[in-house]
């Protein structure tokens, strides 16, 4: 086959693929009650908006974006089991026995994900978490 012949029945398939969007486009268009548009409306240019390097600057730090994100921070002092009957014995004062002993580590949880651990602190009457260990994706 020639270039031209190839030329040709490229043309051809291009006018036949073109029929075809035509055809489904009008009934389309019947199918829902539209009015048919004109070819010259079907095919127009996209038009990209202005791209300068002003605009880039207006984009916001993506930390700011994080500004309005709640979490829910969790911190661990250990755990225990009890039942239900020890549960409803507790009164001011009781000392529950936890799974940690003084001075180990806390977990710091963030939303159900251990995310560090820290050692407690008094500090101005009111505990604190002084982060000592940053934990990568635990699961």
């Amino acid at each position: 086959m020639s270039t031209t012949e190839s030329d040709t029945q490229d043309q051809l398939n291009m006018d036949d693929l073109e029929a075809l969007l035509d055809e489904a486009s009008q009934s389309l268009c019947a199918a829902t009650g539209e009015d048919v548009p004109e070819p010259a409306e079907l095919l127009r240019p996209f038009a990209l908006g202005e791209l300068s390097p002003s605009d880039v600057d207006q984009v916001e730090n993506p930390m700011e974006m994080l500004d309005e994100v709640e979490l829910d921070l969790r911190v661990e002092l250990g755990r225990t089991l009890m039942r239900l009957e020890e549960v409803l014995r507790l009164r001011r004062g009781s000392v529950v026995m936890l799974s940690k002993l003084a001075g180990d580590p806390v977990d710091i949880f963030a939303n159900e994900r251990l995310i560090a651990r820290g050692e407690v602190l008094v500090m101005n009457d009111q505990f604190c978490v002084r982060v000592t260990e940053l934990l990568g994706a635990v699961e």
